[in-house]
């Protein structure tokens, strides 16, 4: 991304390689498994370790006759791990931000979510010989000493997509009168075009609601609509997507500084659903403060798990960093950590598939199109309810109790299911136009029969 006061464009040819952790990367076969494995005794394959910070390394143990016990280290938020690790393994849990590199003395591969640095300082000299993170993003992950190391590495790239779009259509629903605004000919402004952006772009696009998207790190023609960042700061409603990077030569710190903040106004929206970093916080207080200061949903802070209190009262919608925390989209990243996992172990895996059934939701077809698009979504989700569990947690406590309660609601998040894929119910005699929006949201239909 670009440098505060640079305007970006949809990518120019002979761009620079894509950082680590770009807000674009690509989906790769195998969960973005990297390669580097030498092969056990037995069969079993095991990423080579090599370089200055490799440890002896030790075959898989032995839990009794031909059984190889897999021992990992997971973070505790990550879910169904029980029920999803391949035959033979044995579960540790921590919280993210806890582990350490001692933790790891005995532990052959290691799971975590954003909140744990992954790198030569945590694993230098331990036998763990996979990574993965169940997240889209790895900017918290040196892939390079990974694969230096020969630690193989796993990510979810789209896992929690749908997820994160869901939370933006339903700050947008739940702020003012933006869906109206956007349903009748508003535009939205997204700020990194990888797997979330693309996901967000084509729901708006079934939705009938225009989009434009910036994206330097992609090649010339990549991006169907593309903009300068000054275009995006322009739409009605900006969404951040983009991970975060520090690479030149468009880093995405502090991509909203000052200037980009002074150019918004309070006919606008500001989504922050990506890094924290990637709006300067201590800017975005100030721009707030002013009179003609744009509506802000924040899902991501920059020094998290401290949130600054005079911005979360100053913020419209505040969330834990749980955009993407549904049960459907973090099961999904389970799912794919694990078969990576198994791959690189060469065990045998048929992993569950069910993320459990959702009850049919049922629609009035009275209702107007805005009003039959929020009703669905807050069948399954509204924002409101974590800005007051956060509000709850932060305001009116000192700094290290507001922190630990922070990462306390991450913790206990309650199960929340993703709308799309629901069946929703619709009387008899309903259109066939509000069928198209019902869809739209990725729902299936079912029309009572007269009479019924």
């Amino acid at each position: 991304m670009a440098a505060a006061g640079t305007a970006l464009g949809a990518g120019a040819a002979g761009a620079p390689a894509r950082p680590a952790g770009s807000a674009c990367a690509r989906t790769r076969s195998d969960a973005g498994l990297q390669p580097g494995c030498r092969r056990q005794p037995g069969g079993s394959r095991l990423p080579a370790r090599t370089g200055p910070g490799r440890s002896a390394g030790r075959p898989l143990e032995q839990a009794g006759e031909g059984a190889v016990t897999l021992r990992v280290l997971a973070d505790e938020n990550i879910p169904g791990l029980e029920s999803l690790l391949p035959p033979g393994a044995s579960l540790r849990r921590k919280p993210g931000r806890q582990i350490r590199r001692a933790d790891l003395r005995e532990c052959d591969a290691l799971l975590v979510r954003s909140v744990t640095p992954v790198n030569a300082e945590l694993l230098a000299g331990t036998p763990v010989r996979f990574v993965g993170t169940a997240t889209s993003g790895f900017d918290h992950i040196d892939r390079e000493w990974l694969s230096a190391q020969g630690v193989a590495f796993a990510f979810a790239p789209g896992c929690n997509a749908n997820s994160v779009v869901e939370y933006v259509l339903c700050a947008i629903a739940e702020v003012d009168d933006f869906l109206e605004r956007l349903l009748a000919g508003g535009r939205v402004g997204i700020v990194g075009y990888g797997v979330i952006g693309r996901a967000l772009a084509a729901r708006l696009a079934q939705l009938g609601i225009a989009s434009v998207a910036c994206d330097p790190w992609l090649a010339p023609g990549s991006i169907p609509h593309p903009a300068t960042l000054a275009e995006i700061l322009a739409c009605d409603v900006i969404s951040l997507h983009t991970s975060l990077v520090d690479t030149a030569p468009w880093p995405s710190r502090h991509l909203l500084a000052a200037p980009e903040l002074a150019a918004l106004n309070s006919g606008q929206l500001l989504i922050n659903a990506a890094r924290g970093p990637v709006a300067d916080n201590a800017a975005l207080l100030q721009c707030l403060q002013a009179p003609d200061a744009p509506a802000v949903v924040l899902d991501v802070w920059e020094k998290e798990p401290r949130v600054e209190p005079a911005l979360l009262q100053r913020v419209r919608l505040g969330s834990a960093h749980i955009a993407g925390y549904s049960l459907d989209g973090k099961l999904a990243a389970t799912r794919v950590l694990c078969q990576a996992l198994a791959k690189v172990f060469e065990l045998e895996y048929s992993p569950s598939t069910k993320s459990g059934a959702q009850a049919a939701l049922a629609l009035d077809s009275a209702a107007s199109v805005p009003d039959t698009l929020r009703s669905l979504l807050a069948a399954r989700y509204r924002v409101a309810d974590d800005d007051r569990l956060l509000r709850e947690a932060v305001l009116g406590c000192d700094t290290d109790t507001a922190a630990g309660n922070f990462d306390r609601l991450r913790k206990q998040y309650r199960e929340r299911r993703e709308l799309a894929g629901s069946q929703v119910q619709l009387p008899a005699g309903t259109t066939t136009a509000l069928e198209r929006w019902v869809t739209a949201l990725g729902c299936t239909v079912a029309v009572a029969k007269d009479g019924a």
